[in-house]
């Protein structure tokens, strides 16, 4: 069956991770996503050398299953315009370089919104394209550092660190994606396109809901507090005699609950533990307690006792544990795709789940400039036209 957005064709300018995050979720939502990669090297993460599958860059591979690849050298006049002659017949494009460069190119979205005025033009820069920092670059350490996230990521009395997973970047890149949707919508009732712009910074920010609270309500900034949680306790990992788990105490019923599993009864009226502003107040005691307790059984005896009292209870997985779990697999969150070079590979599915027209995954990553002459002849160049783009070096086919 297609996908809900069959029919909608995407140009992705984009590389790394924000840009592709976008694109992979709109291609496995059933748009044509055409991944148009520079010359040379295309996208950058073709760079990540380590781990390859097959001598092919890891990364790139999860990063961009679904789509198809063309190369074009937007440096070059033909490249120019045959990126140009793509955007005719596109319902979007979506670029992820530093602001200003797809300007100075003449692809900008001024420039193509004159000549296409249906153009949905997604930027995703580093700070946005306002502002007395828009325009610049950016990285998602850099996003994270500037947001606060890594003045609450760690342990306290610790360095600052980052989150493990590349949040601003992930973020952005699913933020673009619900703007361009809500621009397609609005295309669909009007036939106007418009420009949608997000940014790693504003990802970033958008992370800190319960710590912006905090600050607005009273000026003060929270800092690291591990695993826990910031406005409630307990609510964060715990030590058990042979592994960690987390246990989820977010509401009064769910303490009572815990108390009663840990056989703590008494706990419900110690005046240190109460409540939640008392548990909050006296977070290292109550850790120290609950820690001195669950190190008497191992992590499977807790979370059966948990599990049974209704009590939000989990193990700290591993990446490897939580990808070759059967909840994993059987929600479709790892997908098998043939590679032309690299054979069998592996990679995330879609998190999104549909009943009438679900998601599908059915293309690898492709090679750089894989699809060129098949993208260009869809739009109408003759294969002579094709070669000698080729010949020119302001495209590349990637060899059979």
């Amino acid at each position: 069956m297609a996908g809900p957005l069959a029919g909608m064709r995407v140009l992705e300018c984009a590389q790394i991770m924000a840009g592709p995050t976008c694109g992979a979720l709109l291609a496995d939502l059933g748009a044509d996503v055409i991944k148009v990669e520079k010359i040379p090297g295309g996208d950058d993460a073709r760079a990540y050398r380590e781990p390859r599958v097959g001598g092919v860059s890891a990364p790139f591979l999860v990063m961009n299953r679904n789509k198809r690849g063309i190369a074009l050298d937007f440096k070059h006049p033909a490249g120019r315009d045959a990126l140009l002659r793509l955007v005719d017949s596109a319902d979007v494009l979506v670029e992820n370089y530093r602001p200003g460069t797809m300007d100075k190119l003449g692809l900008g979205w001024e420039a193509l919104h004159a000549r296409r005025p249906g153009l949905i033009y997604c930027s995703i820069s580093g700070y946005g394209l306002t502002g007395p920092l828009g325009g610049g670059g950016g990285f998602d350490l850099v996003a994270q550092a500037f947001a606060g996230l890594m003045s609450i990521t760690g342990e306290p009395d610790r360095p600052p660190a980052k989150v493990g997973s590349s949040v601003a970047d992930l973020n952005a890149g699913l933020l673009a994606a619900n703007g361009i949707l809500a621009a397609y919508v609005h295309r669909l009732k009007t036939g106007e396109g418009q420009r949608v712009d997000t940014s790693l910074m504003e990802a970033a920010l958008h992370q800190t809901g319960w710590h912006a609270s905090v600050w607005f309500a009273t000026g003060a900034s929270p800092g690291p507090l591990g695993s826990g949680h910031v406005l409630a306790a307990p609510y964060q990992a715990f030590r058990t005699r042979d592994r960690w788990i987390v246990i989820g105490g977010a509401n009064q019923a769910n303490w009572e609950r815990i108390c009663d599993v840990l056989g703590r009864p008494d706990w419900k009226g110690d005046v240190r533990f109460v409540d939640n502003s008392a548990r909050m107040a006296n977070l290292p005691a109550l850790v120290d307690a609950m820690e001195a307790v669950l190190g008497g059984r191992d992590a499977a005896d807790w979370l059966a006792a948990f599990e049974a009292a209704g009590v939000p209870a989990g193990p700290v997985n591993s990446i490897g544990d939580a990808l070759s779990h059967p909840q994993t697999l059987a929600r479709g969150m790892v997908v098998e795709l043939e590679h032309p070079v690299a054979g069998t590979t592996r990679a995330l599915g879609t998190p999104i789940t549909l009943s009438a027209t679900p998601a599908r995954i059915d293309r690898h990553a492709p090679s750089l400039g894989e699809h060129t002459r098949e993208v260009l002849r869809e739009h109408g160049w003759t294969d002579a036209e094709i070669d000698a783009l080729l010949a020119s070096g302001a495209a590349l086919q990637a060899p059979a």
